[in-house]
């Protein structure tokens, strides 16, 4: 007998819908997984023989045959064993009825019979949908992230194999899962911009970047609140649309995160050591190639510490996905392709011992060898980069005081404001912030009044710069005005976006 169950799968970020059949005929016992099954699907056959002997429905000593549909996709994980489970049970007769075909079951399965966690739950969960199927049934701590796909799709959340042969045979019928308001707040709860004593014109500049979506360098001695500012930045961004959660939620999935990045409204900070290989930030690895730091940074903030300090390679893949916001990854397994539209704050030392122009004179460092480290940084990357700005060490003063700073929360009140001004301006199109502004966006919605473009036709012309500095800091401006409350782009708008080009008037 020959029995069909649906299931579904993952490759890269989207999920497909999987035909799983399963047949038993009369010779002599074996077990014959075909349809691409990678290393864990092909062990699935243990577990299931093992968990159906745990249940009290062992598997008939036959020769049976799964095959997982369609067969020209490589099969990852171990997402199959409830299915194949399910499968030939029926095709045994142990599950009189047929198997609704409007449902889809996936999950692993402990020897018990217990279901596990799976990866890439939403993006399955997306597929089930656009396949018109109705119901889903998966691992309970699945069901949170899943969940998110909103009405249409009726989500059961199930810890035990037996839970879904008491609903079939109409013995015990499960509940629809229903989502708990189960948020996490632990980023705003423990980091705030109150805690950072001086530094106005930093903090100044990252409500601008966060305003607007834009790429920032800080520049400074040790100590001075580069890195402790940059953590903080995720307090001042704008909360995630629903859109913009669900593809942070398919990126963690797959790396079975998911479920708390569903309870989390923080957009995502990355902030991958130095040491970290091209691989690691790009994504990559055996198999369907995962998600690197640039993919899990999407939609939130990629922080680089230490930045002359990372690998030339690894930082040489941010060009393409600063521009196009997607990074694509080619391996012997196949091509993906993932999303990666994050904000990039940077961080380095002035020098290599890090005291280059500190009021203590403690730098050693010749001027070849400061010329040197920062070269490290190539020119078509710190060209990509809007905001770049200087910080000086902490004033004794800002320190002894204890002055209370302001809070994130009133930060990110100016910039929640700045975004929504973007939102209605680019209102019917794919652009979110200033930072995604396309050619003719730009042609229209950043034009300075005559003083600022007298300005800025200055600047392109004493501090060398490219076309793309050029409109960034068209951008930048439009950014610095929304903040501002104001439509039309001054002169005083535009020098202020070209103080933050600092490394252009270095000469760096």
């Amino acid at each position: 007998m020959i029995a069909t169950v649906f299931s579904a799968g993952i490759y890269g970020i989207e999920g497909y819908l999987v035909t799983v059949e399963c047949g038993l005929v009369n010779g002599l016992p074996s077990f014959e997984l075909v349809g691409l099954p990678g290393a864990a699907v092909k062990e699935s056959k243990e577990r299931v023989t093992t968990a159906a002997r745990s249940i009290g429905m062992a598997l008939l000593p036959a020769r049976k045959t799964v095959n997982l549909a369609p067969a020209d996709i490589r099969k990852e994980g171990a997402v199959y064993d409830l299915p194949i489970l399910l499968g030939l049970l029926a095709a045994q007769g142990n599950i009189e009825e047929p198997l609704p075909e409007d449902s889809v079951f996936i999950g692993e399965i402990s020897l018990r019979g217990e279901l596990r966690p799976i990866k890439g739950a939403l993006s399955m969960a997306m597929a089930v949908q656009e396949a018109g199927k109705k119901k889903l049934f998966l691992p309970e701590d699945n069901a949170e992230e899943a969940a998110l796909i909103g009405d249409g799709l009726t989500i059961y959340a199930v810890r035990h194999v037996q839970q879904i042969l008491d609903h079939l045979t109409g013995k015990q019928l499960l509940e629809a899962y229903v989502p708990k308001d189960t948020e996490d707040h632990t980023l705003e709860d423990v980091l705030d911009f109150c805690d950072v004593m001086g530094q106005e014109n930093v903090k100044r500049a990252m409500e601008i970047a966060a305003a607007g979506g834009h790429n920032m360098l800080m520049s400074g001695s040790p100590g001075s609140g580069k890195s402790m500012m940059a953590k903080r930045i995720g307090t001042i961004l704008p909360p995630m649309t629903l859109e913009e959660k669900m593809d942070v939620v398919r990126i963690y999935s797959i790396i079975g995160d998911g479920s708390r990045a569903a309870r989390s409204q923080m957009r995502p900070v990355r902030a991958p050591h130095h040491t970290t290989s091209a691989a690691g930030i790009a994504g990559g690895g055996q198999g369907i190639p995962m998600p690197g730091e640039l993919s899990l940074a999407h939609n939130g903030v990629l922080f680089l510490d230490e930045l002359p300090e990372f690998r030339i390679d690894a930082l040489e893949v941010l060009r393409q996905p600063l521009e196009d916001g997607t990074v694509s990854i080619v391996r012997t397994a196949g091509r993906v392709t993932y999303p990666a539209k994050f904000m990039l704050i940077c961080a380095m030392n002035p020098c290599k011992c890090g005291w280059y122009g500190h009021p203590s004179g403690r730098c050693k460092c010749t001027p070849a060898e400061v010329k040197k480290y920062r070269r490290k940084i190539s020119g078509p990357l710190l060209d990509r980069i809007d905001i770049q700005v200087h910080v000086r060490p902490v004033p004794l003063k800002d320190l002894s005081e204890r002055k209370p700073a302001e809070s994130s929360a009133d930060i990110r009140a100016r910039v929640v404001a700045a975004r929504e001004r973007q939102c209605a301006r680019y209102a019917g199109t794919k652009t979110r912030c200033n930072a995604d502004m396309l050619p003719a966006q730009l042609a229209e919605f950043c034009r300075p009044d005559a003083a600022g473009q007298a300005l800025l036709d200055a600047a392109f012309k004493k501090l060398g710069m490219t076309a793309r500095s050029y409109d960034r800091i068209l951008r930048l401006a439009r950014t610095i005005a929304d903040l501002a409350g104001e439509e039309r782009i001054s002169a005083g708008h535009i020098a202020e976006a070209i103080q933050y080009r600092s490394m252009d008037r270095d000469g760096a």
